[in-house]
């Protein structure tokens, strides 16, 4: 019969030697099933003056479910951007780690935005970029990679405070193409 003691020190070792999988299950993700555009809202430049023209749209391949962002990124009259986000509810990933995204595109640089509690102007966000290419891919994105918009804004970012993930062709006169086929936190 083991005592107390040995029974306390076998639980807190067996705590060591069962490594944990919750840094590697995903926070929330998304799959773009059941009604994405509930979800989802599409927000290019011309809500402040840019004349950046696209559309999404979401699409069935070989029963994989994905949005695909298409347009012209213009930088003429201001603007500079076109933008597919969700709003992410408080405390839903508290604990994340970084962002991950299964992605095929045209070969261009894309970015991720974050938004947060602290954002509270609209040119506000952290910002992180990556390349698609024309094979399905995952992009994993620590959250130290996110670059602030602003020295006003806190030097990195606290998962408590996120409230909205951006997939955005930015920053250049250029075609966008790009689908994701899931998103999420880790």
């Amino acid at each position: 019969m083991k005592t107390i003691r040995q029974h306390i020190m076998a639980t807190c070792l067996s705590l060591f030697l069962i490594p944990s999988t919750n840094a590697l299950e995903p926070l929330m993700i998304d799959r773009f099933e059941s009604d994405p555009q509930i979800r989802w809202s599409y927000v290019s430049d011309q809500v402040m003056g840019g004349v950046s023209q696209g559309r999404v749209a979401f699409k069935e391949d070989q029963g994989e479910q994905y949005a695909h962002i298409t347009g012209q990124v213009s930088t003429e009259n201001n603007g500079g951007f076109i933008q597919l986000r969700k709003a992410i509810p408080k405390k839903t990933i508290d604990t994340a780690t970084g962002a991950y995204l299964k992605v095929r595109g045209n070969g261009q640089q894309y970015f991720l935005h974050l938004r947060t509690s602290g954002t509270l102007l609209p040119w506000q966000y952290y910002q992180a970029s990556f390349t698609t290419t024309d094979q399905w891919q995952i992009v994993k994105v620590p959250l130290t990679a996110f670059v602030r918009s602003g020295n006003w804004l806190s030097k990195v970012v606290n998962p408590k405070s996120i409230r909205s993930i951006g997939i955005v062709a930015f920053g250049r006169d250029h075609s966008a193409d790009i689908q994701v086929a899931e998103i999420g936190f880790y």
